[in-house]
C-alpha cells in the first residue's frame, strides 16, 4: 500500500491546535474499526452471554452499545399496547418491567468493563424484532449486530434462534451470532469462507483486515465450489482485498457449504467464521442444507455474516 507523507495533509492548515485536533481524530478513527455496537436482548441467558462475548471482543477499543428490547405485542395486549393510552396499566406494566430490566443489563456491562472506554444506551421498542433492529441501524449508524444463537441442535430456527435467522435475512447490516454458552476465546484463526455466487468487488471486507490485525490472528480461505452452482471469477480480488495480510487458501469443490465448512472447523482449529451473504439461496443452502445432503450448519464458535 503507497504511503501518503503526513505533510500533505497540513497543506494550507496554519492553525496549530487545528492540526492538533484534526490529527487526534485521524488516528482515533484508525485505531476504532467499530464504534456502533447494537446489542438486542431479551434478558435470556443466551442474550447475556452474547453481550458478554461482545465486550470482551472489543476490548481496548471505543465503543457506544446500543442494547435493545424490542417487546412485540403478544395477541392478548396488542389492542391495549396499539390503540389504549400511554396510562393504561398494560402498557405501563410492560413498560417498566422492561426499562427495569434494561437499567439492570447497563450496570451489568459496566460492572464488566471497568477501565474500558465503553458507553451504554439502553434504548426499549415495541415493535417487531427486524423493524426494531431496521430503526436502530439507520437512527444509531450501527457498525455491528452482536446476538446470541441456541448452539447446533438441529432446526435452522433452534440452531440460531428465530430472531437470529430473522436479523441475518433481513437487516442490512453485519451480524455476529455468537452460540449458546459459548465463552470468549482470544481469536487466533479467522475463517472466511466463500463460493463466489457474487461479485466481491467493492465488498466491505475491511472489517476481516482489522479484526485479524487486533488479534494477530491467521486467516484462512475456504474457497467452495458447490455442484450446479455457477460462480464468478474473481479469485485475484481477494488477494488485491487482502495483500496487506499473510492468508492460506483452501478450496474444496462439489461438496455442500455446511458439510465443507463443518468438516474445516473440525480439523483446523478456529475462534471465528466470517460469510459473506448477498444471496438468500445460499444462506439457506448454508443454514438448511441442500436437498440432498439435508444437513444444516451445525458450528459452534462465533459466526460473523457480512452482507
Amino acid at each position: 500500500m503507497q504511503q501518503t507523507n503526513i505533510y500533505t495533509f497540513c497543506e494550507g492548515v496554519y492553525d496549530v491546535n487545528h492540526f492538533i485536533n484534526y490529527s487526534v481524530n485521524l488516528l482515533l478513527k484508525k485505531s476504532n474499526f467499530m464504534k456502533n455496537i447494537l446489542l438486542p436482548t431479551d434478558f435470556s441467558e443466551n442474550s447475556i452471554n452474547a453481550i458478554q462475548f461482545a465486550m470482551h471482543f472489543f476490548e481496548g477499543e471505543t465503543c457506544i452499545f446500543h442494547i435493545l428490547n424490542s417487546q412485540k405485542p403478544s395477541s392478548y395486549i396488542t389492542a391495549d399496547v396499539l390503540y389504549g393510552a400511554p396510562g393504561t396499566s398494560v402498557y405501563e406494566g410492560v413498560l417498566n418491567d422492561n426499562k427495569k430490566e434494561l437499567e439492570k443489563m447497563v450496570q451489568f456491562c459496566e460492572s464488566i468493563s471497568i477501565g474500558e472506554n465503553f458507553t451504554f444506551h439502553p434504548k426499549l421498542d415495541f415493535d417487531s424484532i427486524v423493524d426494531a433492529v431496521n430503526q436502530a441501524v439507520a437512527q444509531n449508524k450501527i457498525d455491528l449486530i452482536v446476538m446470541g444463537t441456541n448452539g447446533a441442535t438441529g432446526a435452522a430456527e433452534v440452531i440460531f434462534g428465530s430472531n437470529a435467522l430473522q436479523i441475518i435475512r433481513n437487516v442490512d447490516c453485519p451480524v455476529l451470532a455468537v452460540p449458546q454458552n459459548y465463552s470468549f476465546i482470544k481469536i487466533e484463526t479467522v475463517l472466511l469462507s466463500l463460493n463466489y455466487q457474487y461479485d466481491l468487488a467493492g465488498k466491505s471486507l475491511n472489517v476481516i483486515s482489522e479484526i485479524v490485525k487486533k488479534y494477530s490472528a491467521s486467516l484462512k480461505i475456504l474457497e467452495i465450489e458447490e455442484e450446479n452452482v455457477k460462480l464468478k471469477d474473481q479469485r485475484n480480488h481477494i488477494e488485491e482485498i487482502f495483500k496487506e495480510i499473510d492468508f492460506e487458501r483452501f478450496s474444496i469443490k462439489n461438496i455442500p457449504a455446511s458439510i465443507a465448512i463443518n468438516a474445516f472447523e473440525q480439523l483446523i482449529p478456529v475462534q471465528l467464521h466470517v460469510m459473506v451473504v448477498e444471496s438468500k439461496s445460499f444462506l439457506d443452502r448454508f443454514i438448511f442444507g441442500s436437498d440432498t445432503s439435508k444437513i444444516s450448519y451445525g458450528s459452534r464458535i462465533p459466526l460473523l455474516v457480512l452482507h
